[in-house]
Order: C-alpha cells, then structure tokens, then sequence
C-alpha cells in the first residue's frame, strides 16, 4: 500500500522560498491484514465441508424418500399394475370419499386425547421428580423406573392389556368380586378406551423427559422469590414454573402428536379391527398393493403434521433447549 507521509523539515527553506516541509514523500508501507495462507481453504468452505456428510445423509434417507412418495402418489393404479403417470386421480377420490374424513377426525381424536392424559400425567411426574426428590441419587433412580416398560417391545406392552381388559379379564373379574358391577364391562377391550390407554402407556414418557430436563434448569431463587413475594404454591405453579416449562411441554407435545398420528398397530390391537386411524388406512392400501393410494394419504398426512409442528412452534421457541 502506498501511501503519502509529509517528511518532517528543520525550518530550512528551499531555493524559491517554499517550506519543505510542505513536501510529500511516497513511502510503501506493509499491508496490516495477515495474509492468507497459500492452499487453505475459507471459512465458509470449511463449514460446508464440515457439514457435507449430515447433508448427503440427510438428503440420501429423508429427502429421497419423501420425493419418491410425493411422486408416486401422482402415479396411477389398476387391479393389477401401477404405471407412472402425473393425474391428480389419488388426491380426488381421497378428498372424495367421506371415509377419509372420519379417518382424519379419529386420527386427531385419538392425538388430542392422548396428548392431554399424557400432559398431565408427564407434568405430574416430571414436577415430583424435580422439585420434590431432593437427591440426585433418587431422581436418576425413580426416573430409570420410569423408562423399565421401554426395556420391552411396544407391542407386547400393548398386548399385555388384552388379559387385563377382556371379558374374563383382571379388571372385570376384580369389578365383580367387589359387587361394583353386575356384568362384564364391554367397552374396556376394542374400543376406543383400549385404544387411548395403550397410548397413554407407549408415549407418556415422551414427555415425561422433555418437561422434566426444562424443570430441573429452572433458577430455584426464582421460587424463592416468588415465594417471599407472598404467592402461594399454585401462583408459583401458574406464573413461573408453567411459563419456563413451556418449552420442554412443546417438545413434548410435537413427539407425543407426531407418533399417535403416525401409528397405526395400536389401534389395529387395541380396537380389534374395528376402529381406523390414517396410518390403519395407509396400511390397509399397502397390503392390496394401492401403493399410489397409500402414497397420496401419506403426503396428506405429513402435511397435515407439518401444520400442526409449525402452529406449536410459534406459541415457544424450543431452540432454545436443542
């Protein structure tokens, strides 16, 4: 870099009576940016390198799949062949078909009731173990009790209802012996009780976890503020520990509703065939070999879950406990 430094003068002056020290000298001075290193690549190239592999996997096993979905649903489909095809023919008879609405309304049914008897009872343990188990050594302790039932499978923790709510069963045999009723209970087993119970049972502890993790890194002098500001142990529960719970009851809820929308085997069980969810119906077209069928309700159903996932991201940003 060049650039102009005026040489200092001792008060000479030059023949013609100019000052010399009115005089510019050019003087090259040395550059104070360090210099890039021949053959390192930029910061920006490096951050994309890095991120490469999660990319290609990414791309390679989610967004492959779901194209190949999307573009299958457009394909058509006869007793005997699928050709490929771009018709919108899937789409119109499944927004056609009433079928597909009361699927839809006990797909959400079934979410919205879970996700409530999950909420409550997730909140009700995660709040025990947080704030009423003093040690640590007892709250890892009491919280491995919780995870025992995932030392199973889900389906012969579902099927181990059967037994219990059948006809014959523990809980009916125990109603009678007891004189609370007179005859077996019907709707305990293949209903939509069976169907939220099972539920209630594989998905609590999806968010049991999230809320207990966003309780256990609240400020405790925040309850004792709130507490020497006179508030009683509901307002505590209301306006502090509920608001900074927020976060952990959305995580929570996104995996609690993603999963029950997804499912389909339970209620298969659980209802004896006779109730239908959108992964039943997804299903059901798989096993007659409609894949196109499938893939359309399958596109719907993900759009539908998308719409949900992004309704509850706008009411807490969970960035912040990811």
């Amino acid at each position: 870099m060049i650039c102009a430094v005026a040489q200092p003068g001792h008060g000479d002056l030059a023949p013609g009576g100019d000052d010399m020290t009115d005089q510019a000298t050019p003087i090259a001075l040395e550059d104070t940016k360090p210099a890039r290193r021949a053959g390192r690549p930029s910061r920006h190239l490096t951050g994309w390198l890095l991120a490469s592999p999660l990319v290609v996997v990414l791309a390679v096993f989610l967004v492959l799949p779901i194209a190949m979905i999307v573009m299958v649903s457009f394909w058509g489909a006869t007793e005997w062949s699928i050709y490929p095809a771009f018709q919108f023919d899937n789409y119109a008879f499944l927004f056609g078909s009433d079928v597909t609405y009361r699927v839809f309304f006990n797909t959400v049914k079934y979410a919205l009731i879970t996700w409530a008897f999950t909420l409550l009872i997730g909140f009700t343990v995660a709040y025990f173990l947080a704030f009423h188990v003093r040690s640590l050594g007892w709250q890892v302790g009491l919280f491995l009790v919780c995870t025992i039932p995932f030392w199973t499978s889900n389906i012969i923790r579902m099927i181990s209802w059967i037994p219990f709510l059948g006809r014959e069963g523990l809980a009916n045999s125990a109603l009678l012996s007891w004189g609370v009723i007179d005859k077996p209970l019907e709707w305990l087993l293949f209903s939509d009780f069976s169907v939220i119970l099972a539920f209630v049972h594989l998905y609590t502890l999806f968010m049991v976890v999230p809320i207990f993790n966003t309780m256990m890194r609240i400020d405790r002098s925040l309850l004792e503020a709130a507490n020497d500001a006179g508030a009683t142990g509901r307002q505590t529960l209301w306006h502090v520990i509920v608001p900074l719970t927020k976060p952990g009851i959305m995580i929570g809820t996104i995996f609690v509703v993603t999963l029950v929308m997804g499912d389909f085997i339970t209620v298969r069980f659980m209802s004896g065939s006779q109730k239908a969810n959108v992964g039943r119906l997804i299903s059901n077209d798989i096993s007659l070999l409609q894949y196109p069928s499938a893939s359309a309700t399958a596109v719907v159903l993900l759009i539908t879950v998308l719409i949900v996932i992004s309704v509850l991201l706008r009411f807490v940003d969970i960035r912040k406990e990811l």
